[in-house]
């Protein structure tokens, strides 16, 4: 089916059904993807509905009209997933006014929420109740829940409670074609037929519009323990995973690895943020755990445990909220200076745990084949999830490199596949990777996802380009 660009006679016929002011032109965040690698053409118009029978009027004049809709949560994707940049004209369908918290349940440990909530403001409401919402991203306080379930979103926590598709227990979201689906189940069992959540979870905006969801929400651990512990290397700090396991099972929130290079990165861009260790070493892990009590001194037993086996050589533990803010802040600020310095290539990568130790070296040793560059590999160790971010080396600048940024991903994700990972943990597909699926994808799983799409997009209008290569 070939798509059409958005026209005056569908905008009029719109203009009809919908209240004043929900068609506009887009401001230019909703054009632009945050790190400047994708853009609209600007000739995009914006809808804002504030109800799912919105949305649904929406989609169906957009359907019959066979004119591209590009869902827009927060637009802080770094995959391009919310910017159509080639083809006809889309409408970008925002969600930002359907932002109710519409319900919450405590005694169920359930919120539901539209999708266009920013999750901080569901964390908020989650903490009115004595809850967690145990979501957490370095962009919190801009993001919104829709996104986060369209691109099944991961963050810190997941170690502990899982990716977004773990948390959501039912949605509600209009299908192409305009049908709404009034699935926002707060059941913890629901055996009856194909799982639509967990298929609409990670679409990516491709097979329908989320408009709402109903949340699993968690106890609030009375006692949070934060602790930064030095480590040898990545085998070190994987052992040291292991063996806080064994202390505190699932008690653990986080389990982050750091390397030097990362705070090397915030010392050079953001000197106001103070380092924890006056020189960086080489390797250093943050762990938090939440428990009903005892939380610091289980990080004492952990760290002391630690030292006897050899796995760690010095520490420090948060004495106050403050100071477990501080190591926190250290965290969130390293991708923040990354983007001051400029990476050559970025790689949002998965591996099994046990591979790990092996990988980054060996990874090292292979990009040095191609230059001389420097590498910050830090992220979510406890499940796997590693940013490894390859930049120029000091004194030099991205622009002189780009013409070896697709040598540099091709030799990364390789070794990835060779080692049994993913070349997106937790980023998606959107339409920077769409080659990767295709190149890495296994071809049945392709196949399968194209015939799904076929089935509930038969008119290919839900955000075209986006996961699966046109």
């Amino acid at each position: 089916m070939t798509l059409k660009s958005v026209s005056e006679p569908l905008l009029a016929h719109l203009r009809a059904q919908l209240p004043d002011g929900t068609l506009r032109a887009p401001q230019p965040h909703h054009i632009e993807e945050p790190r400047g690698r994708f853009f609209g053409s600007g000739k995009e118009t914006l809808a804002l509905p504030r109800t799912t029978l919105e949305v649904a009027t929406i989609l169906r004049a957009c359907n019959a009209a066979q004119v591209p809709v590009v869902p827009f949560g927060g637009g802080t994707g770094l995959v391009g997933g919310q910017v159509m940049e080639n083809g006809p004209t889309p409408l970008i369908l925002s969600l930002e006014r359907m932002n109710r918290i519409r319900a919450v349940h405590p005694l169920e440990n359930v919120i539901v929420a539209e999708a266009g909530a920013i999750l901080s403001d569901v964390q908020a409401a989650a903490e009115g109740v004595d809850r967690l919402f145990p979501l957490s991203l370095a962009a919190e306080g801009s993001c919104r829940i829709g996104g986060n379930l369209a691109t099944n979103a991961g963050g810190v926590n997941v170690l502990r409670y899982g990716n977004t598709r773990d948390l959501c227990l039912g949605l509600e979201a209009v299908l192409p074609t305009g049908e709404i689906w009034h699935g926002l189940s707060r059941l913890r069992k629901d055996n009856t037929g194909y799982d639509l959540r967990g298929l609409l979870v990670g679409s990516e905006g491709t097979l329908g519009v989320i408009t709402a969801a109903a949340l699993k929400l968690a106890p609030r651990p009375a006692s949070v323990g934060t602790a930064l512990m030095v480590v040898k290397d990545p085998e070190a700090a994987l052992k040291l995973l292991a063996l806080a396991r064994d202390y505190a099972g699932e008690a653990i929130s986080a389990f982050e690895l750091i390397h030097r290079q990362g705070l090397d990165f915030i010392a050079e861009t953001l000197p106001d943020i103070r380092l924890p260790f006056p020189r960086p070493p080489e390797w250093m892990v943050l762990v938090e755990l939440g428990m009903a009590k005892g939380a610091d001194a289980a990080l004492e037993t952990l760290f002391a445990a630690g030292m006897e086996e050899g796995l760690l050589s010095d520490g420090l533990t948060a004495q106050s909220d403050a100071q477990r803010a501080a190591f926190w802040s250290v965290r969130e600020h390293i991708p923040v200076a990354n983007k001051r310095i400029g990476s050559i290539s970025s790689h949002d990568i998965a591996l099994p745990l046990s591979v790990i130790p092996e990988f980054i070296p060996r990874a090292g040793e292979r990009l040095a084949s191609l230059g001389k560059f420097r590498i910050n590999c830090f992220g979510h160790l406890g499940d796997g999830n590693l940013h490894y971010n390859v930049f120029p080396p000091r004194g030099r600048r991205r622009s002189e490199f780009l013409n070896k940024r697709e040598e540099i991903k091709y030799l990364v994700h390789d070794m990835v596949q060779e080692y049994g990972g993913s070349f997106s943990a937790e980023h998606g597909v959107g339409r920077l990777k769409t080659g990767d699926l295709a190149r890495y994808g296994d071809p049945t799983k392709v196949a399968a996802m194209r015939a799904i799409k076929a089935a509930l997009d038969p008119n290919g209008i839900m955000n075209p380009g986006a996961v699966l290569r046109d």
